[in-house]
């Protein structure tokens, strides 16, 4: 097992994912290549939904945050897994919609809805908006009372969370992009004002205070928070909050220094909160809602690429040069993001060469990581960055004109392509 147990090297010393060898991967799909191991993702999404459905009842329902990685067979899989998704745009809403999504599960988030994406949402019948702010709700109340309908919300509430330091912040809410704060007690006014507009109809609140998070204590402070407030709704404006969304941002490990994770066990734990909450302000538990990403799909992917060039500078920085970069893995440029790696056609080497890994751009930040311990390699090389389901494709850009990769799912000894390499063609398909 490398990092996780669909890793593995085989009797070759080739890096398998999911039983599948991925320098053959390689020779048969090209690179840059992104691979997922479509069990991975099932279970994953599996041990949510049994872990919800035991510890918050059978009303729970995870939804898959669609930003982590959007495509039609993600959607088609999460539908059959019988989860429900989130969205943040009106691309992710077409995506899911073409996809054959059932849109009464499907959750429409983000902090500036365009009024487009409002009439597309309600065109699409998606069971709930998470609407944001004010002007968001006036927006959407307009639309629906337009419609003569009654459109179903969340309100994103920031309860003021430092994941990193599980402290309860002001600043943390009041200086938020997202969602209304309860310090300042424009929580209350947005949640009056919801009850109070015809077009609507108030189901519950949204939180998500983090990413990445390894400890379940800030989700209990988020937890003991939102209750808390939905029991001042309670008293203030007789209302009852029927739904409660905590978010998402449970971590993944992506090298040897991160920790394991049971998600199962997490959210056991974070419902036994809830749950002792909710009886000590004395309502009733809502129906809960989260919304895994990363945790799903992070780990079930990797992505290949070949070596073009290694630059060895005595006394300063050995340079490993790959086919891929930061257009198909932004997060190293981006936020400094630490991934592990290896030559894949001799995994079974030692990991006796620090380098630094370069794309392919010209841009001096083209990086993948740097200062990594990696097997030796050679021009023609097949090298693997482990742990790339999450973030990738999703933020994957054309930058230097430069196709997106192909990505392919492996499942039981079988590769297929669920969305092909872009050609040259693609790239200029929208120019006049």
């Amino acid at each position: 097992m490398i990092l996780h147990p669909h890793l593995s090297v085989n009797s070759q010393g080739h890096l398998t994912i999911g039983g599948m060898d991925t320098v053959e991967l390689a020779r048969e799909f090209g690179t840059p290549a992104y691979i997922l191991d479509e069990n991975v993702i099932r279970q994953n999404m599996r041990t949510y939904l049994s872990a919800a459905e035991k510890n918050f009842g059978k009303g729970a329902l995870p939804l898959f945050a669609s930003k982590s990685l959007c495509f039609k067979e993600i959607y088609k899989i999460a539908a059959e897994e019988g989860l429900g998704i989130d969205c943040v745009s009106g691309g992710e809403l077409f995506t899911a919609k073409s996809a054959g999504f059932p849109a009464d599960r499907i959750y429409f988030h983000g902090n500036n809805k365009t009024d487009k994406d409002i009439s597309d949402a309600m065109d699409m019948g998606v069971g709930r908006i998470v609407v944001d702010n004010t002007d968001e709700l006036y927006a959407v109340n307009a639309e629906a009372m337009r419609r003569g309908t009654k459109q179903g919300i969340l309100l994103r509430i920031t309860p003021g969370i430092d994941p990193h330091t599980h402290k309860a912040v002001v600043t943390g809410s009041v200086d938020s992009k997202f969602g209304s704060a309860i310090e300042t007690g424009q929580a209350m006014e947005i949640v009056k004002k919801a009850i109070a507009c015809d077009g609507v109809e108030l189901y519950g609140l949204h939180c998500h205070i983090g990413s990445q998070i390894f400890d379940i204590y800030p989700f209990s402070d988020a937890a003991d928070i939102m209750v808390r407030f939905i029991a001042e709704i309670k008293k203030e404006c007789n209302f009852s909050i029927r739904e409660l969304n905590l978010g998402g941002g449970l971590g993944v490990r992506y090298t040897e220094n991160d920790p394991h994770i049971d998600y199962a066990q997490a959210i056991s734990d974070i419902a036994k909160v809830v749950t002792g909450f909710c009886n000590q302000n004395g309502i009733e538990m809502p129906q809960v809602r989260l919304e895994p990403g990363r945790s799903i799909v992070a780990a079930a992917g990797i992505t290949l690429y070949t070596v073009g060039s290694v630059k060895q500078i005595p006394g300063f920085k050995n340079y490993i040069s790959v086919d891929g970069g930061m257009p198909d893995n932004p997060r190293y440029a981006l936020y400094q993001s630490r991934y592990t790696a290896l030559i894949a056609n001799r995994a079974d080497a030692p990991r006796d060469f620090r380098a630094t890994l370069a794309g392919r751009c010209c841009e001096s930040g083209d990086l993948l990581g740097e200062d990594m311990d990696i097997q030796h390699a050679e021009r023609g090389d097949i090298l693997a960055v482990l742990v790339t389901g999450a973030y990738n494709y999703s933020m994957a850009s054309n930058y230097n004109r430069i196709p997106r990769p192909p990505v392919i799912l492996v499942k039981d000894g079988n590769a297929r392509v669920a969305v092909r390499r872009e050609t040259y063609d693609d790239l200029i398909r929208c120019d006049v």
